[in-house]
């Protein structure tokens, strides 16, 4: 039988993303590229009459207009339209079902919300054509068994059910893989690894807009400086201040260092203190909010107006922005906490990857001055991703799985 694959939006924001949505531009890419092979796949997505111009194929699922628009302030009204649209998704998925009961169907589900209900309201006897898959985006998975225990057991209980009754199970890094088989008796049989890619063609420094990319640096003053960028909503998780701090004695003694952030504001009161502590500093001129930008075509200006990007989270589930960033030829810090957390990075250390160690200055430094090395960095990065993380890469092993 031909197998349908639907791709189910999680209803946080109409597809494709207007913001910096992780897990919307995951759905948006995996079919793009499941499309460019051949395969039968549609988006179910939240309906919204402000969507983006697209070619993907989506359909719609119903929800008052008051609910469809973008919502980033996670409080309640954030949490009822999460359980309407997890409720109206099911009954549009009943549809769908019964009118392809000749078909082999795979929904594929990336938010604990939407597949928790489905399930709850779901007879098994509906299912026989069907099967589950559920990719794990989550960064709560990240952390030691003790400190995160209470927290999955509050927040995270509906992500566990979902673990234990999809078919297959899609997970970024050994570590999910590991904390669900022994903490909730989930089959290792049927986790499997995938990997989150980028476009390499969106995000390539050689296709910004040179104009744009030049205005830029003449609105923010940035002409003749070395730019270091961190992309990532505007939170605690996300450490833009700890970057601040980081680069703050470097910063002091070099002039021309600049460093600029960009991403939906989550905490306001942690936005005011980052631009606190540049004022403080005096180093306000040089340490910039860049606003919430598109993903895409506004974002690659971004990267291709910075020399150097950062990745300082305290806990990710993937980190895009690490593909994203070494696909525009940008070397890329990282952490130890993030290093140890996606060990598939280790692979990636001095293929443009470079861990923030006590040599942090030094590092960056050579990056600055030597730009045999720079280059050499920026090539290594690109030609890494392309091969190996690009969005065609991770779809071809999605579909493996998903027959």
């Amino acid at each position: 039988m031909n197998l349908r694959v639907f791709e189910i939006g999680t209803g946080y924001t109409s597809i494709p993303a207007r913001m910096g949505a992780a897990t919307e531009i995951v759905v948006a890419e995996l079919t793009t590229s499941m499309m460019k092979i051949g395969e039968d796949v549609t988006i179910i997505d939240i309906k919204d009459k402000h969507r983006m111009p697209t070619q993907l194929p989506i359909e719609e699922v119903y929800m008052p207009q008051f609910f469809s628009s973008t919502d980033t302030k996670l409080g309640i009204i954030h949490k009822l339209k999460r359980v309407l649209y997890s409720i109206s998704l099911t009954y549009k998925l009943h549809k769908i079902i019964r009118e392809n009961k000749k078909e082999d169907i795979f929904l594929h589900f990336h938010n604990q919300y939407n597949l928790f209900f489905f399930l709850k309201l779901t007879p098994k006897s509906m299912l026989h054509n069907v099967t589950i898959g559920y990719t794990v985006h989550s960064y709560v998975w990240f952390g030691q068994w003790e400190n995160i225990k209470e927290t999955i057991k509050k927040r995270y209980f509906q992500e566990v059910f979902c673990c234990q009754h999809a078919d297959k199970v899609f997970v970024l890094n050994d570590i999910v893989a590991d904390m669900l088989v022994r903490h909730y008796n989930v089959d290792k049989n049927r986790i499997v690894k995938v990997i989150n890619g980028v476009n390499v063609d969106t995000y390539n420094d050689t296709v910004a807009d040179k104009e744009s990319v030049e205005q830029l640096k003449n609105k923010y003053n940035l002409k003749g400086k070395k730019i270091i960028f961190q992309v990532g909503s505007i939170c605690d998780r996300k450490n833009q201040l700890g970057t601040l701090n980081l680069l703050l004695p470097i910063m002091k003694k070099c002039s021309d260092i600049a460093f600029i952030y960009a991403g939906g504001i989550i905490d306001p009161q942690y936005a005011e203190t980052i631009q606190k502590t540049a004022l403080n500093e005096g180093l306000q001129d040089r340490v910039l909010y860049m606003g919430e930008v598109s993903p895409g075509k506004q974002l690659n200006e971004l990267y291709a107006l910075s020399d150097v990007a950062m990745m300082n989270s305290k806990s990710e589930a993937f980190a895009l922005v690490i593909a994203e960033a070494l696909s525009a030829r940008k070397p890329i810090f990282i952490n130890e906490n993030i290093m140890k957390s996606l060990p598939f990075l280790e692979r990636m250390e001095g293929e443009g990857v470079i861990r923030i160690k006590t040599t942090f200055e030094q590092d960056l430094d050579r990056l600055f001055t030597d730009s045999k090395y720079y280059k050499e960095m920026q090539e290594k990065g690109r030609n890494f991703i392309v091969n190996n993380f690009s969005w065609d890469v991770s779809a071809q092993i999605y579909l493996e799985n998903f027959r």
